[in-house]
Parts: structure tokens; sequence; C-alpha cells
């Protein structure tokens, strides 16, 4: 089985990078002319019909670009709960969405409109009062809400399922885009900065965290690609694969941003380096939803259960959950 990206994939990587290089904050209606806010809703909706794997490259270069808007909140969120009449607009890029799953909610100094939980349903909610809450993140805001009511009736809450399984992927590939980039500006830097006459990243003790630090991103990436795939093919294996990717490629993240700090010594403390907001965005992400360690506990019991439904007369194989996942 072939697992590498087609030749269109990888033309729209190459196209999302080169248009964040260039905006990389570009906006709701940009992201909309070039089709990102549609690419899985269906042609008859006004999208592109295609599916979470494209969607995953998306994620991957935003979280790289730190871009500053509601793409994770509308794409991951909100989308798979919008009737077919919402999704059209959200193709058009006439809307701009969020969901409350708790207390504090994302994105909403960007969405225009909310959805809510409530019973067996999930609603629009309006007239809601927004409060803006300072964050480590300054690009990817959080707030509370205050007041309001349920609205229009957008679904019925079986598929917070499937909204769960798309935010874990998604953050997961948004944390492989942030480590990327970290990753890039640490060899960018001991390439060319000299100490005694050499380029600082011949020794060891800076060489070796980054090449670390690689494999980690590698593996955290390996791990968010199965989570997209299944997420796209609805495997049975979803919800654990992407539970598996967003606990590594999250921590992952973390480890890679602070290794890079390091390699660049004091210069990587400084506010006007990007690291520091790299950093900020893999902390965020590290906590929203769920924790690594709340994960890692969602994936033993799913296997441990298995293990003891599974009928075999053998004795059951020891699962070893570890702390990378």
């Amino acid at each position: 089985m072939d697992f590498t990206f087609t030749p269109e994939q990888e033309d729209l990587r190459e196209q999302a990078r080169a248009f964040l290089a260039e905006h990389p904050q570009a906006s709701w209606r940009e992201l909309a002319d070039l089709g990102w806010t549609g690419v899985s809703i269906s042609e008859e909706d006004g999208g592109a019909g295609l599916s979470f794997l494209e969607e995953a490259v998306l994620f991957e270069e935003l979280g790289r670009a730190l871009h500053h808007g509601p793409y994770f909140s509308t794409i991951a969120l909100a989308l798979p709960a919008l009737p077919d009449d919402l999704r059209s607009e959200v193709a058009a890029g006439e809307t701009r969405w969020t969901l409350a799953l708790g207390p504090l909610v994302t994105d909403l100094d960007t969405a225009d409109r909310i959805a809510m939980v409530g019973g067996d349903g999930i609603y629009e909610l309006e007239g809601a009062d927004r409060e803006l809450l300072q964050t480590s993140d300054e690009t990817r805001p959080l707030g509370v809400l205050r007041g309001g009511e349920p609205g229009l009736r957008l679904s019925d809450s079986g598929v917070l399922e499937e909204i769960r399984r798309r935010a874990l992927a998604a953050l997961a590939l948004e944390a492989c885009g942030v480590a990327r980039r970290a990753l890039e500006y640490a060899l960018e830097y001991v390439t060319t900065r000299e100490q005694f006459g050499k380029t600082i990243g011949v020794y060891q003790a800076i060489s070796h965290p980054l090449a670390d630090s690689y494999m980690r991103l590698e593996l955290a990436r390996s791990l968010s690609l199965w989570a997209a795939w299944c997420v796209a093919e609805d495997d049975e294996q979803a919800p654990v694969a992407a539970a598996a990717a967003k606990a590594y490629a999250a921590e992952a993240a973390v480890g890679v941003c602070e290794a890079a700090i390091q390699a660049h010594g004091g210069i990587g403390f400084t506010w006007e380096h990007e690291l520091h907001r790299l950093y900020k965005r893999a902390l965020w992400i590290e906590s929203f939803l769920a924790s690594g360690t709340r994960l890692r506990a969602d994936i033993a019991a799913t296997l441990l259960d298995g293990a003891s439904t599974s009928g075999s007369s053998a004795s059951p194989v020891p699962v070893s959950v570890t702390e990378g996942g």
C-alpha cells in the first residue's frame, strides 16, 4: 500500500507554505478564495469534495505559520455539526464558527457564530456576551461566554465523537507544524553562529538535542498522519489514533521548542524572536481538550478493555503505555 501524499496533496502543501510565508495572517475571505474553507465540503454545497487528509495538510501549514484565525474552530470543531446550507456558507467564506465544548471557547475574537452543546443536540448560541481572556498564545485566544439562549438546532449530540476525533488530529498536526518551524530556526542558527572558530552545530551539546528533536518530530508526524488517515476513512482505530497523535505530538512540540530555544542561547529568550510564540502555541495545544496524561489513560483503558473482551483463552498480552504515547 502506498502511504505517500498524492501529487495534488503535495501541490497543496507547497501552495499553502508559499502563500502563508507572504500572508501569515491572511483573512478568512482570502482562505475561502483559495478553497481552504471548503476542502471537505461536498461540491454540491460549494466545496471541493475532498477529505480530512487535505485538511490535514492545511492544519500542519497553518500551525507552522501560527495563523491567527478560526480555521481550527470552524473546520475541526464546528463543521461536522453544521447542516448543508450552513456548510455552504462556510465554503463561501461567509461565516466563521466556533464550538463551546466547555467554559473556555476558542477564537471568540474572529468567529462570528457560536455553536453550543445542549441536552441531546448542538444549537447555535444567540445573544451571548463574549469576554476575551489574556492567554499565553495571542494567536489562539480563549474567551468565556455569558448568557445567551439556544437558537437554531444544528445537529444531534451523536456528532460529538466525530468532532473529538477531528479536533485531536487537527491539534496534533498543528503541533507538528509548530515543531517543524522551531527546528528550522534552530538548524539555521547553529549552522551559521560561530564560536571558537567553528559553527556551534558541530558541538555535541548542541547537535545531539537537535537530532533527538528531529526524531521526535518525525515520530509525531507519522502518528499524526496515521490519525488523519483514520479520521478521513472513518476507520475503527480513529479514536485511539487521534488520542495517541495528540498526546505525543503536543508534548513533542513543547520539547522541540525548548531545545530550539536552548540552542539559540540568550537570543532564544528575547521577545523579538518568534520562538517564544511557537513555544506558547505548543503549550496551548498540549493543554487544550485533554492532556497527554489523560489521553494515554484513555488509550490504555481502550486497549485493556479490548484485551479483556477479545474472547481469547490465551493469557492477555501485557499493554505498556509509555510516556511517549
